[in-house]
């Protein structure tokens, strides 16, 4: 029994010796961040309910007339989504595309001091393409974005935790 014990912590033991750490709730060097998008934004949308949902104490400001009282705000300057045909067959029909999605975004204080300057972020993914699929080739496409997107988020989130506040 008292080998099994043993036994079991040297997984623990090598993981906390090689700096392995669970991903813990975010920590921000501001409390209040204000999303600056178009409502019709699906990135934002996103970006707020994981922001809400992360068990962060930040507090997440969407209403314009919230905006002077953020320590911070997040401008997404752009959501661009591309679809290219990259794969044709030898009679010129479409058989294989890669979607993009391409986000632009700056972090500033309420002030307009820049905290992380104008970045771009891109995804992308090569998918096959059918015409006798189109349907679920459509919902696949719409599944690539939404993973696309969230991934973005994933990303905007871990930059969000390394910017610090100007003194």
């Amino acid at each position: 029994m008292h080998k099994r014990t043993l036994l079991g912590l040297v997984p623990a033991a090598v993981l906390a010796g090689c700096g392995f750490r669970l991903r813990g709730v975010p920590e921000f060097s501001f409390s209040s961040l204000y999303i600056a998008a178009p409502a019709s934004s699906a990135l934002a949308r996103e970006l707020q309910r994981t922001l809400e949902g992360s068990g962060s104490p930040l507090k997440v400001l969407r209403n314009a007339a919230d905006l002077p009282t953020a320590q911070a705000v997040i401008d997404i300057l752009s959501e661009q989504r591309e679809r290219i045909v990259v794969g044709q067959n030898a009679s010129g029909q479409v058989r294989e595309l890669q979607l993009r999605l391409k986000v632009k975004f700056r972090l500033r204080t309420a002030a307009g001091v820049e905290m992380i300057p104008e970045t771009e972020i891109q995804q992308q993914r090569d998918m096959s393409y059918n015409e006798t699929l189109a349907l679920s080739k459509e919902a696949e496409e719409a599944l690539q974005y939404r993973n696309m997107q969230t991934d973005i988020v994933q990303q905007l989130l871990r930059r969000l935790s390394v910017a610090k506040l100007p003194m």
